[in-house]
Formats: structure tokens, sequence, C-alpha cells
């Protein structure tokens, strides 16, 4: 699990001090008034983030196609 590392956008004032505490498993979580509104993650895990919803995208599209893959079908486009 994720370690909650919650801050308000305010701590941008001193955005050398928040970007340290960015790491690849924590990423800081940013509220504005009470509420969370942003996320800034590390530059790996936001592709990561893309890349598996393009994956799921083209998951979905296909099966809308085809109606089911197998289990090879699926991951032998990842080795």
């Amino acid at each position: 699990m994720l370690n909650m590392n919650i801050k308000p956008v305010s701590a941008l004032r001193d955005y050398n001090k928040l970007l340290k505490e960015v790491d690849a498993d924590n990423p800081v979580f940013l509220t504005k008034n009470g509420y969370g509104k942003y996320a800034i993650v590390n530059i790996e895990n936001y592709d990561r983030f893309v890349n598996g919803m393009k994956l799921l995208k083209d998951l979905q599209q296909a099966s809308n196609e085809k109606g089911s893959y197998t289990m090879d079908e699926v991951f032998g486009d990842l080795d």
C-alpha cells in the first residue's frame, strides 16, 4: 500500500523540499480547500500509468470486436 503523503497546495511554495518527498512508490497528493486536487508522481510511475491505461483501452476495444481472449493472447505482446 502506498504511503499517503498529503499536503496542502500551499506546500508548493517550497517546491524543492516537496519534490524531495516524491519517489517511485510515494506520490505526493495536494489538497486545495481541504479536497484532493493534484498528485505529483515521478515520471516512471506516470509512464507506467499511461501505458497501463492504453493497454486497458486496447483490451476493451479488442474485447468488443472479438469477445474474449486467452491469457497467452493477452500477455503474448508484452514479452
